[in-house]
């Protein structure tokens, strides 16, 4: 082959690379977005990792990847709060404001998880070791109900014995979060943070594929 050919090749070879590249820019459709200013108010010193996606604090679950999907069969996220002191215990709770739906919440909260005695120095880690009042339930947020708020919040214990009601006990909506948080004075939280989801039947990148994923690269939106 003359060296005229193989400069012809190369360069068919270049554009179609480029033309290729340039498709898969057009439908990388897995973008991190943050949350509105109003919702990102809750996001304060505490981080939340999922297996694939990282700290979901202050962002919505990205609709690709089958991520709305897999979030509703992980097992607990880890869960740091690097501003915890190693010598005091902490309580997690972790709940859905918008059951069934954020228009019509009437079964808020959903309690989704709740631990007590979690030491500090594991919390600074992300281990959270401590007694288990609510065993972590994944979000699975009903289809045609529009996004939800998962919302993480960590209170200082201060040597407290924390435990749930029987009725308290019976169900998970409809927990009255207030009232235990009276209960036992837990006053602010000491760190907390939430992202968002919906329901994956719902998502555009679904009802585009018939039922299907999508498997787009990955990238981060910057806020």
């Amino acid at each position: 082959m003359g060296w005229k050919m193989r400069l012809a090749t190369a360069a068919l070879f270049l554009g179609l690379t480029m033309v290729v590249t340039g498709d898969e820019e057009e439908n990388d459709s897995c973008v991190y977005d943050p949350l509105s200013d109003i919702d990102a108010v809750l996001c304060k010193g505490l981080e939340v990792f999922y297996p694939e996606l990282g700290n979901l604090g202050c962002m919505f679950v990205p609709d690709c990847n089958d991520y709305r999907r897999k979030i509703t069969y992980w097992p607990q996220p880890i869960v740091k709060f690097p501003g915890a002191l190693e010598d005091a215990t902490y309580i997690l709770v972790m709940v859905d404001p918008d059951a069934p739906s954020r228009s019509s919440p009437k079964a808020q909260f959903w309690r989704h998880w709740l631990v007590t005695d979690i030491k500090g120095v594991d919390l600074k880690k992300g281990k959270i070791q401590g007694r288990e009042l609510s065993a972590y339930q994944p979000p699975s947020p009903p289809a045609q109900s529009g996004f939800h708020r998962y919302q993480f919040f960590v209170y200082l214990q201060e040597g407290k014995t924390i435990s749930l009601l029987p009725k308290e006990n019976i169900t998970r909506g409809s927990w009255k979060m207030d009232i235990f948080l009276n209960r036992f004075q837990l006053n602010e939280p000491e760190a907390s943070t939430q992202f968002m989801t919906q329901n994956y039947q719902d998502s555009p990148n679904f009802q585009a594929s018939g039922g299907g994923s999508s498997e787009p690269k990955v990238r981060r939106k910057q806020r």
